[in-house]
């Protein structure tokens, strides 16, 4: 959770489901994309760095001029996300992690799969997959681990329920590759080097394992004659240049993303040893054992393995504890919620517990779900721990959701305050040093060395010559 935007309330958040989604006819003649969608900036958040954002904006202006669609209106942004993925909406707006940005290694990867992603607008795949596409509500959390039944009651409960990720097919993909190729080709770079990446993105699914959150690959199918094909189109591309000197620029590209934030930013939530800790707001609460979870701008989520139960963490509206929970029963449409005042570890609270009445995907009307929440003051502030489970399961999940409210308390650990999140830094090889010398000589320990390899596009056992920059992680 991010404290610039964990800010909003839970009316809030529901009111963005008003918002257009995936099957909406509004996304059939967009308007010029003017600002990112405030629902993925909710999820994820802007990265906080002014010459990145400069970059993409000018490479994607660029490439979008010499597109087929050069007059529709796009948007470049860089959000906030430790996740390797690049996505683009049907409006214009095209999004790169920080995290994917973290994972190019030169200008030329950068600018082929940001040619990717433009094909994906100018060719109208978004428009033609609507119909078909993932809701990824929440932080991706309940969209991927909930029952359908819990999920679609948590939703209310997430700012980014309109976040549309679309799943495209292989001719899609194919189509796609082949305008990458094109337009970063017409602006200048060796569209070679995409190919070169679609090996780090595979490496990288491989060590990490798919999870629940997606990546690249996850939402851009691959195939294993795809590195070939587009190496291919690239050298045709070349040709057709006539001779032109084509750009890589690894070393610009590499200072570029010098002190980039790298992995999950523990100064806005971090779990460790079944704790969540949030060093910005000062306070922790244990995470039940064995429960998925996700952090995000807006909330923490909690998922029992099954689907069967959630439990998130948020900001209550309201002045005073017993005003949020008036707040949160309505919101929730509980039929004749209970409230009890109690305490947790010093700090005043209130307990909502109640069924929530509504119509289920056949029109019925009846209980759709059990609820044990609390409201928690801390000064000021309100925290809601909302739990959610199926009707009649309370008994089963109301233990695990006590436990983890009642385990809610301030942050004083000086070792947990002060904690900072690894960033890029780069460094430059001495002669004759392979990779695992060189990640060595800087103080990398030999466990993270094929990590560190695969960021870096390399083998431990690559040599690397006198004056070669590469990466390293570090505070």
């Amino acid at each position: 959770m991010k404290t610039a935007y964990f800010t909003s309330s839970l009316r809030h958040a529901a009111l963005l489901l008003l918002l257009p989604l995936a099957g909406s006819t509004a996304f059939r003649t967009p308007p010029p994309a003017k600002e990112p969608d405030p629902q993925v900036i909710a999820q994820f958040g802007l990265l906080n760095n002014p010459a990145l954002q400069k970059f993409i904006d000018q490479k994607g202006q660029q490439m979008a001029a010499v597109s087929s669609r050069a007059d529709f209106g796009y948007q470049f942004t860089i959000v906030d996300s430790p996740v390797i993925n690049a996505f683009a909406a049907p409006d214009g707006n095209v999004y790169f992690t920080r995290g994917i940005m973290a994972n190019f290694n030169d200008e030329a990867q950068f600018a082929g799969v940001l040619g990717h992603e433009l094909g994906h607008i100018t060719a109208r795949h978004g428009e033609k997959q609507q119909t078909r596409s993932t809701l990824a509500s929440g932080a991706l959390l309940l969209g991927s681990i909930l029952s359908k039944r819990v999920a679609s009651l948590a939703q209310p409960l997430s700012q980014g329920v309109g976040l549309v990720f679309l799943k495209y097919g292989r001719d899609d993909e194919r189509q796609a590759d082949e305008l990458g190729v094109a337009y970063s080709s017409k602006i200048g770079y060796d569209a070679s080097h995409m190919a070169d990446f679609f090996l780090t993105l595979q490496r990288e699914e491989q060590a990490s394992g798919a999870g629940g959150t997606p990546t690249f690959l996850s939402s851009h199918p691959n195939s294993a004659d795809r590195y070939s094909t587009v190496k291919k189109l690239a050298a045709q591309a070349k040709q057709q240049q006539g001779g032109r000197a084509l750009t890589v620029n690894r070393n610009g590209y590499l200072r570029l993303i010098e002190g980039l934030p790298y992995g999950d930013d523990p100064r806005q939530g971090f779990v460790e040893s079944g704790v969540f800790y949030h060093p910005e707001l000062k306070f922790q609460f244990p995470v039940p054992q064995g429960w998925k979870h996700q952090n995000s701008p807006q909330q923490f989520q909690m998922a029992e393995p099954n689907g069967k139960a959630v439990q998130i963490l948020t900001l209550a509206p309201g002045n005073s504890a017993q005003e949020a929970a008036q707040a949160l029963a309505k919101e929730l449409s509980l039929n004749s919620p209970q409230a009890t005042r109690t305490t947790v570890n010093g700090l005043p609270a209130v307990v909502v517990q109640g069924d929530q009445v509504g119509q289920d995907q056949q029109g019925r009307q009846g209980v759709q779900a059990s609820t044990l929440s609390y409201i928690i003051q801390d000064g000021k502030t309100l925290y809601a721990l909302i739990g959610l489970c199926g009707p009649g399961t309370l008994n089963s999940y109301g233990p695990t959701f006590q436990r983890t409210a009642q385990g809610f308390r301030r942050l004083t650990d000086a070792n947990k305050l002060n904690r900072q999140s690894e960033k890029i830094r780069i460094r430059t090889a001495k002669a004759g040093q392979t990779l695992a010398q060189a990640l060595a000589a800087n103080g990398v320990s030999s466990r993270r060395y094929e990590e560190l390899a695969i960021l870096n596009g390399m083998k431990t056992t690559d040599k690397l010559s006198a004056g070669t920059l590469f990466k390293v992680v570090g505070k």
